[in-house]
């Protein structure tokens, strides 16, 4: 079967699917392997390594897309490529469906059977596969550097002939991968930690990468499962909403990861929350992908309100394109080399890891969050043609 991984469309972005490495795992396992020119020069991975891992370096996108039975990458592909994809092809990438319907509706319409990494189940068996943990594990790393370079002060205690400079106290919020990893670098750097998250199972994971957990006594379990928190009811979120005004008031910085089921980011800093932060406190948003947990936050840029800072990066894997690189590239690998039996990629849509993260397949949407998400895109579009229609009406008359 012949794989192909082209340049990321992207704006920005750059990571590459698979990395040399990988390639030589992928040819042995009876694969061909086939890198569009320059995919990997942003991630520092030349043309002349891939041959030597064993690719084919081709300089024509559109014909190597279109002769491959598998396309990886990193993103979702542009409509350019999806045009160039045979029916039957198979795309491995970070999709976001719910984010990105009209991709969707566009490999179903080509027949491509769609896999998003971002929807693989978070099993044991499927951790080796898991994209959406491991460059979370750098966001929170690079998020944790971040608060630490923004601040107005030192993060560790140092003690100077001048006198003691007290530790910077630093609140994560969100103790999924990213805000661990926040948490222990933060630690790492000498900060004084604190974190939260809905989910009060967590909290032995927080004081283990040395933070102190504050929580609050929830009325009804705020796990989804799968290591995700949902939505908390009304009365639980007004309960925290007074306990993150209360911490982020005696913060230096603020390390913000909440996702709700890994998509949707709930908004828990509001403006009133910000403006009773001390002057020179910053907020680092690392949930600016899906839309933001500071009420100010604008994603992809900085902006200062009352002397703080709120800084709301997008993807920050794509700040450590090596290493990021090479975590997504053996996920993929590994998602690959476990479903190859004969030296070809098997279906078995009856497999948990397969079934949850199917997208498209056979012409149609398999995704249940997908296809509500397209039916309640469809439903707000009828409803707001009629709504046209009948003030038209209303006119004529």
């Amino acid at each position: 079967m012949q794989l192909a991984i082209a340049k990321e469309p992207a704006r920005g972005e750059t990571r590459v699917a698979l990395v040399p490495e990988s390639v030589k795992k992928l040819i042995a396992a009876g694969y061909a392997v086939a890198v569009e020119s320059g995919a990997g020069t942003a991630a520092h991975f030349s043309d002349e390594a891939y041959r030597n891992a064993g690719a084919t370096v081709s300089g024509d996108a559109k014909a190597m897309v279109a002769a491959s039975d598998i396309l990886l990458a990193i993103g979702p592909p542009s409509g350019e490529t999806i045009a160039s994809l045979k029916a039957g092809a198979i795309v491995i990438a970070s999709l976001f469906p719910t984010r990105n319907l009209p991709t969707v509706r566009a490999l179903a319409e080509r027949s491509v059977t769609s896999f998003s990494t971002d929807a693989i189940p978070r099993t044991t068996r499927a951790q080796a596969m898991d994209t959406l943990s491991s460059m979370a594990n750098i966001a929170g790393y690079r998020g944790a550097l971040i608060a630490a370079m923004e601040l107005s002060k030192y993060t560790p205690m140092f003690m100077t002939a001048a006198g003691t400079i007290l530790p910077a106290k630093v609140f994560v919020i969100g103790a999924g991968v990213a805000g661990l990893q926040a948490i222990a670098t933060s630690r790492r750097l000498g900060a004084q930690m604190s974190a939260t998250d809905v989910r009060p199972e967590v909290k032995e994971q927080i004081e283990s990468v040395g933070a102190k957990y504050v929580g609050i006594e929830l009325k009804e379990s705020a796990s989804a499962g799968g290591g995700y928190a949902k939505e908390l009811s009304e009365a639980d979120k007004a309960k925290q909403r007074q306990l993150l005004a209360e911490q982020c008031a005696v913060c230096d910085a603020v390390i913000t990861t909440a996702l709700i089921g890994g998509v949707f980011a709930p908004k828990l800093i509001s403006a009133e929350i910000v403006r009773r932060m001390r002057p020179g406190s910053v907020i680092v948003d690392l949930a600016a992908d899906g839309g933001g947990n500071c009420e100010l936050s604008v994603p992809g840029s900085t902006v200062v309100e009352n002397g703080v800072k709120i800084i709301a990066p997008l993807n920050l894997a794509a700040a450590m394109p090596t290493d990021a690189s090479t975590l997504w590239s053996r996920n993929l690998t590994n998602f690959l080399t476990t479903f190859t039996k004969d030296k070809a990629f098997v279906l078995d849509l009856n497999d948990d890891i397969q079934r949850g993260a199917l997208v498209t397949h056979g012409g149609e949407v398999h995704h249940v969050k997908t296809k509500e998400a397209i039916a309640a895109h469809a439903a707000s579009n009828a409803n707001s043609t009629g709504q046209t229609a009948s003030a038209a009406a209303g006119r004529a008359q």
